[in-house]
This record gives structure tokens, C-alpha cells and sequence, in this order.
């Protein structure tokens, strides 16, 4: 009988050991990422019959139980990827943001400028000083267009380095997942008992990873577990992992996709796969706001350059010539090939190559108007060749010189455009037989605004988005739109970091080390211990006794 209390007390003794060593285990533990409490699970050892019935034989510890909950440790990844990829979304759209709605960098104030420049050399075209205040006025503006192109290309090319980047983290969270889910396979097949420690750093690289990009587990029965992302793409599956890789697309050199790495080379994922974490969040930005800001800066660039280049060859320069193009744009390289095409203050067509004049000798009350030339813009071998319209009654006119034939016997209506070789007039009021009106060139026409104000006139003309924009409101909408996308995702991304924390706190109320509880639980093991060893040491006693009798 004293054997059998001897070997209870051992039991005792041994079970308040192992609780030592757990608590003592997380109170080391209590600040290690990714740790999760453990406990003792212990039970009454099989009992013997005696005869006079059964009799406990003492205690046994079944296991070292990890108190994890699958549950919430899903809800925390799920709400750790939103976060990350929110947070590396408003991270880059900031800068766009800032970058764009500066009142001093931004397009808008050179967008002004430039248009003041014009109105101001409308108001003095024969002026060279004013010419070249509106030409350089014109180099800022392309300079600006170029900087904005030049730092939203700079912005691309840093999502090009972090995507890479990312991949490589991706790849080596992968690669320390198989390695561990070997590992716990290992263990746990030997021993039939759960490799605590071992699941706790699997389950933090899986965390770690979800801050990359969305991934979902599986686990399988043999204790490892299969890590998927995007729509369904193995990363590992068991102790195999499956790389990803960059590649560069031959149609567009300049954009890093992210890809499988097969036997047979990379393989591209789409975008579409690439949910959620910092990579998520990086090619979402990527493709739902850098390349259409791109796009919308390159189309008003595109726009600017066509519209005022079509009504700048519809005027006269200072030395009598047509108007050229004002501005050269590639669309090759977009905005950042957005460039002034020319380099003498004389050659802006301030002037309309045409001038319209009524006879001095008429005597009729008729009057024409200036006249105005008609897209589409020159060469045009006819536009300066003059035309004389003269009156045959007081209600039809005959036309000389239009290159095409001399019309005759026309009808008058006061008020009517008359059109020929590309420029269009009005005759008002009443003219008399005999009188005679003139469209010719603008010689000398070094006064004369009125291309210049048409050309200023533009600031204001919807000639963008389908012609309900101008210059101005299509850039607006493109900064309203960023803007809004910013504060939207400053909502989105401060509420995804509060789901964390909470779904976090949750996870951690029941799984993390409370220093307290392990407090209690140190010395309720220490009087177990003692208890164990006072057991023991009776049974000894009583051994000693036995022995004495025998004597």
C-alpha cells in the first residue's frame, strides 16, 4: 500500500511539474508574436480492483493542449489582409493626390497662366514682349504637363519595385510554411501529440503572408495545411511550395506582372487573382487609378495640343505667314512628349489670314463682317486668293475669284454666311447695285487679335470629354476624382484597422497569455508540487515503518 501512495505522489508530483514548466513556458512566451497559451490536460490514471473496489492509482497528463481558435484566427487573417491591402492602396493614391491638387505644382495654375499670356497678347498682338510672354507661358504649361507625366511614371516604377519585392516575401513565407508543415508532420506522426510551438509559427507566417496578400488554408489530416490565393492557386500543398515571379509584358515593357514560375516559364496571374494584402492593394492602385490618371493627364495633353493647334493654323503669324502647329505632342510618350513647337515669338498666328472690306464708292448701307476662316485648318492653295462680291441688284450678287468658278445671279439675305475657299462671311443691311465687297489677305495685318482672342477663347470652350469639359473642368473632374478615392479609402483603410484591432483582441482574449492568470496558476502548481512531495514523503515513512516490524 505504500508503493501505491509512493507512485500516486509521483504522479502528483510529475503533473505539477509539467504545469510548472507550461506556465513558466508562457509567462517566457507572453510577448512572442504569434504565441498562443498552452495548458496542461490531465486526468485520473486507470484505477485497480482491489477486491475491496477500485482504487485510483493517481494522475497522468494526456497532452499539452494550444488554445487557438481556427474560427477567429480566420477572422484576424481575413481582416489583416483588408487592412494591408487598404493601407497600401491610400498609401500610393496620396501621393497622386498631393501631387495633382497642389494649388503651386498642379496643372491648374499653368493651365491660367498660359490662357493670361494669351488674353494679353490678344490685347497687344504687334507687341514681341507680349508674344513672348504668352510663347513662354506655353513652355511652362508643356514643362508642367512633362513633370506631372515624369512623376506618375516615377510612381510606376515604384509599384514595379515593391510588387517585386512583395513576390519575394510571398515566395519566402512560402517556402518557411512547407518547411514547417514538414516539420509538424514529422512530429506529430511520431508522437500523436500536437507540435504546439511549431503550429504557432506556421500560424504567424500565415498572418505575416495574409499582410502580402489574401490566402485561405486547408488543413489536412496528417496536420499540414494547404495555402491557397487569388481564385484558388496553390502556394503550398504540404511540404511543396509553388513560386511566384515577375514578368515584363512585351506590349508594355514598363508594367511588371506578377506570375507563376512553371517548367515552361512564368505564366501570368491576373489581376483579378491578386486580392487583398500589400500586393493586392499595389496593382488595385495600379490599375483603378495611377494608369487612368495616366491616361486622362495623356488625353488632355492629346486634347490641348490637337484643339489649339487647329485653330492656331487658322490664323496669321507676324510675318504674314499661316499659322503652324503651336504645340507638338507623341502620342508614343504621352504628356511627357507634350512639347511648344515653336521658337520665335513672331510665328504665333495672333492675326486671321483673311481681312474683308466694303468698297468706298458703294453707296448702299450693306456691311460684311470680318470674316472668319473655317476648319479643317490650312494648307489651303485657295484660302488668301482674293474674292470681290459684287451686288447686280439690291437683292443678288455675283462672286470673281473664288478659284472654283464665278457664281452669279445669287439671292441676298442680309445676315446669310457666304463661303468660299475657306472663310466665311455675313453681309447685313442693304447694299445698292454696284456696290462691291472684298475678301483678300492680311497684309500687314500685324494689329489684328482676332485669331488670338479665339485662340484665348478656348480656355472656356468645352472641347473636352465629348465637348462637355473644358481644359480645366476635365483636369478638375480628374482631381475630384483622386481626391474622392483618397478620402474614401481614408475611411475605408481607418475602419478596416479597427476591425483588426477588435477581431485581434478577440483572438488574443482567448488565445494570448494573460500574466495574471499565469501568476495564479505558478502558485497553485508550486502547492500542488509541495502537496505531491508531502504525499511522498509520508509514503516513505509509512515504507520505513513496514520495514521496522520485519525486523
Amino acid at each position: 500500500m505504500a508503493t501505491n501512495i509512493l507512485s500516486i505522489g509521483q504522479s502528483a508530483l510529475a503533473a505539477a511539474q509539467v504545469g510548472l514548466s507550461t506556465t513558466g513556458h508562457n509567462i517566457a512566451n507572453a510577448a512572442t508574436p504569434g504565441y498562443n497559451r498552452q495548458v496542461v490536460v490531465q486526468g485520473a490514471a486507470q484505477p485497480q480492483n482491489y477486491g475491496l473496489g477500485f482504487m485510483g492509482q493517481g494522475t497522468e497528463v494526456t497532452t499539452i493542449k494550444r488554445i487557438y481558435s481556427e474560427f477567429l484566427g480566420g477572422q484576424v487573417r481575413t481582416a489583416q489582409s483588408t487592412k494591408s491591402g487598404l493601407d497600401s492602396y491610400a498609401a500610393e493614391i496620396r501621393q497622386i493626390d498631393n501631387l495633382l491638387g497642389d494649388p503651386l505644382s498642379g496643372l491648374s495654375p499653368a493651365l491660367q497662366e498660359f490662357f493670361s499670356g494669351m488674353q494679353e497678347m490678344a490685347s497687344n498682338p504687334s507687341s514681341i514682349p507680349a508674344r513672348q510672354a504668352a510663347l513662354s507661358a506655353g513652355e511652362s504649361l508643356t514643362a508642367r504637363f512633362q513633370s506631372l507625366a515624369g512623376r506618375l511614371q516615377e510612381i510606376g516604377q515604384g509599384i514595379n519595385s515593391q510588387i517585386t519585392s512583395s513576390v519575394n516575401v510571398i515566395n519566402a513565407y512560402a517556402t518557411q510554411i512547407g518547411a514547417l508543415n514538414e516539420a509538424i508532420g514529422r512530429a506529430q506522426g511520431g508522437s500523436g501529440q500536437p507540435a504546439n510551438d511549431l503550429l504557432d509559427q506556421r500560424d504567424q507566417l500565415i498572418m505575416d503572408l495574409n499582410k502580402e496578400i489574401k490566402a485561405t488554408t486547408v488543413k489536412q489530416g496528417d496536420g499540414s495545411v494547404n495555402v491557397f490565393i487569388g481564385n484558388g492557386q496553390p502556394l503550398v500543398v504540404g511540404a511543396k511550395t509553388f513560386g511566384l515571379t515577375t514578368a515584363v509584358l512585351p506590349s508594355d515593357p514598363s508594367r511588371i506582372e506578377v506570375a507563376y514560375q512553371t517548367s515552361s516559364g512564368p505564366v501570368i496571374v491576373g489581376e483579378g487573382s491578386l486580392t487583398g494584402g500589400k500586393l493586392g492593394g499595389l496593382v488595385a492602385f495600379r490599375s483603378q487609378t495611377l494608369e487612368p490618371a495616366q491616361t486622362t493627364l495623356d488625353t488632355l495633353a492629346s486634347g490641348l495640343a490637337s484643339t489649339f493647334n487647329a485653330q492656331h493654323r487658322l490664323g496669321q503669324d507676324l510675318n504674314g505667314a499661316l499659322g503652324g502647329d503651336f504645340f507638338t505632342y507623341s502620342s508614343a510618350l504621352g504628356a511627357a512628349g507634350f512639347v511648344v513647337a515653336l521658337n520665335d515669338p513672331r510665328q504665333i498666328a495672333a492675326a486671321a489670314p483673311i481681312r474683308s472690306a466694303a468698297a468706298s464708292a458703294n453707296t448702299g448701307t450693306g456691311a460684311v463682317s470680318a470674316g472668319t476662316v473655317n476648319a479643317p485648318p490650312p494648307p489651303n492653295a485657295n484660302l488668301q486668293q482674293p474674292v470681290t462680291i459684287t451686288f447686280t441688284s439690291a437683292t443678288t450678287f455675283d462672286v470673281t475669284g473664288t478659284g472654283t468658278g464665278n457664281p452669279t445671279g445669287l439671292t441676298y439675305t442680309p445676315g446669310a454666311t457666304i463661303t468660299y475657299n475657306g472663310w466665311s462671311i455675313a453681309l447685313s443691311g442693304a447694299p445698292a447695285t454696284g456696290d462691291t465687297f472684298t475678301v483678300a489677305t492680311n497684309a500687314g495685318g500685324i494689329g489684328d487679335s482676332r485669331n488670338a482672342q479665339l485662340l484665348a477663347g478656348l480656355q472656356t470652350a468645352n472641347t473636352m470629354n465629348g465637348g462637355t469639359a473644358s481644359y480645366q473642368g476635365a483636369y478638375s473632374q480628374l482631381v475630384s476624382e483622386i481626391g474622392n478615392k483618397t478620402r474614401e479609402l481614408d475611411v475605408t483603410s481607418s475602419a478596416a484597422g479597427k476591425l483588426f484591432t477588435e477581431a485581434k483582441r478577440t483572438l488574443e482574449s482567448e488565445s494570448g497569455v494573460n500574466l495574471d492568470e499565469e501568476g495564479t496558476n505558478l502558485l497553485r502548481y508550486q502547492q500542488a508540487y509541495q502537496a505531491a512531495g508531502k504525499v511522498m514523503q509520508i509514503a516513505s515513512q509509512m515504507f520505513d515503518v513496514l520495514l521496522s516490524l520485519g525486523r
